[in-house]
């Protein structure tokens, strides 16, 4: 079962947790691949939405990554 629990271990997250969260990153990425889409046929629109998104997104996860209390690296040291 290590296969399913190594990477929750990492992040801190239980199962449940873990859903809720990929799920929403999952949703902002497919929203921004949209507007993506959108602004490759029509420049003026979107200028943005994409980029911002990413950005959000970014630093979520390094907020996660940075914080000891929810996360160690592999081994119990500390996050890269």
């Amino acid at each position: 079962m290590s296969w399913l629990t190594e990477h929750l271990d990492e992040v801190g997250e239980s199962y449940a947790e873990h859903l809720a969260k990929a799920s929403g990153f999952a949703a902002v990425l497919l929203i921004g691949g949209v507007a993506c889409l959108v602004h490759a046929f029509l420049p003026f629109l979107f200028t943005r939405s994409a980029s911002d998104r990413v950005r959000g997104l970014h630093q979520a996860m390094l907020g996660k990554a940075h914080d000891p209390a929810r996360r160690s690296a592999p081994g119990g040291g500390p996050p890269d």
